[in-house]
């Protein structure tokens, strides 16, 4: 790769030659008949990474966006939601969409936990809620939803299932077509996410897919207190790119294309049991140096952890000491900051990123006067990827 530092945060993450040389390309026309192309076989690998029955949108934004998107179309004013938040992100939907009058209950854990299932249950039994949203992999505290459990609770009450996937799609499971439990109709109905985390591809674009219920909701909707965000206004372009509302980010598309191929190549099972053995990989090599997930093994995120730092390391020391040598990590949120800090291991990470910053990681430490071993630490890594990455 180019990159001249290794970008291990929870996104933007390291971005591969191929997807460079395609976002570099000659920017045409949004209108171009090449580009139309291109932008549709896009659009039709989206569907095919999410398996969905319904439509996607790909377009200019971030994955707060597709957060917004999500919400605004398919849930009135007035409607209720339900909120399983699992960190900082989880919780923003709350905002979201009190902003458009929508009622909003949360079932909040304790950070680096579940929210306990048998809860959800009871809660949804208590009130009509039009939606419920769940995220994934919550960036702020590496925690992974258990959408096993989730999806058949949620539909069995009647709502929709919004899969916050920004830091989770392109490396866990999220097969719209699935069924959840024994009940057919037991699936994701939209997943929202962002080009930077697990697909590989600079920020700049919000995707989203709507299963044929979500889309259901929506034209139910009517007319909605959205411009940008109303999938109606996209829904010409995603079925005949060459027409348009927005002018569409050329280059980005086209780097979005790439990566989305290069997705697909590996194959999606592939892909996840890689992320697995990834994040298993970094977290063994971690505690080798006295360092510790708040997310217990059991809930961990594939994609990326949030780390407790030992007694006696400062935050800011240790980041910048990393930096100094081109490894770039990301510092923790809320009560979490300065206590702990969040490494990414997802999208076209390799092994030897995760060595090279495993090593770098024991340097930096054995400067601030930790005393650690980092051939134990490199053999901890080896083993865990041995198990999974052939």
């Amino acid at each position: 790769m180019r990159n001249k530092e290794l970008l291990l945060i929870p996104g933007p993450t390291p971005v591969l030659d191929e997807i460079y040389d395609a976002l570099a390309s000659e920017t045409r026309g949004h209108t171009d008949p090449r580009f139309v192309a291109t932008f549709k076989n896009a659009i039709e690998q989206t569907k095919e990474m999410l398996q969905t029955d319904g439509e996607v949108y790909v377009v200019a934004g971030s994955g707060t966006l597709a957060m917004e998107m999500a919400i605004v179309n398919t849930v009135a004013e007035g409607e209720k939601i339900l909120v399983i938040s699992h960190g900082y992100f989880g919780d923003r939907f709350t905002p979201l969409a009190k902003a458009y009058g929508i009622e909003v209950d949360v079932l909040q854990s304790e950070w680096g936990k579940r929210v306990d299932a048998k809860l959800v249950e009871e809660v949804l039994a208590t009130g009509s809620y039009k939606a419920v949203t769940v995220t994934h992999a919550d960036t702020s505290t590496g925690v992974a939803s258990d959408l096993e459990t989730l999806i058949p609770l949620i539909k069995a009450a009647g709502a929709l299932a919004i899969v916050d996937g920004v830091v989770a799609t392109a490396a866990m499971e999220e097969n719209m077509s699935k069924r959840y439990g024994n009940n057919p109709d037991h699936k994701i109905d939209i997943v929202l996410t962002g080009s930077q985390k697990a697909i590989g591809v600079p920020p700049g674009l919000a995707i989203i897919a709507f299963s044929k219920k979500a889309l259901q909701a929506r034209a139910e909707l009517g007319q909605i207190r959205a411009y940008y965000a109303d999938i109606n206004n996209w829904r010409g372009v995603m079925d005949n790119p060459s027409t348009y509302f927005a002018t569409p980010p050329v280059n980005l598309i086209y780097a979005y294309d790439t990566a989305l191929k290069i997705v697909l190549d590996e194959g999606m099972d592939n892909r996840i049991a890689r992320h697995v053995a990834y994040g298993k990989a970094v977290r063994a090599a971690l505690r080798e140096y006295g360092m510790h997930a708040i997310a217990d093994e059991s809930i961990a995120a594939p994609t990326l952890s949030c780390i407790l730092y030992p007694d006696g390391v400062v935050d800011a020391d240790f980041r910048a000491g990393l930096a100094k040598r081109g490894i770039i990590i990301a510092g923790s949120l809320a009560h979490l900051a300065g206590k702990a800090f969040r490494i990414g291991h997802m999208g076209n990470t390799t092994p030897e990123m995760l060595e090279q910053a495993i090593r770098q990681i024991g340097d930096v430490l054995q400067e601030l006067g930790v005393q650690v071993n980092s051939e134990q630490a490199v053999t901890a890594l080896k083993a865990e990827l041995a198990v999974t990455v052939q």
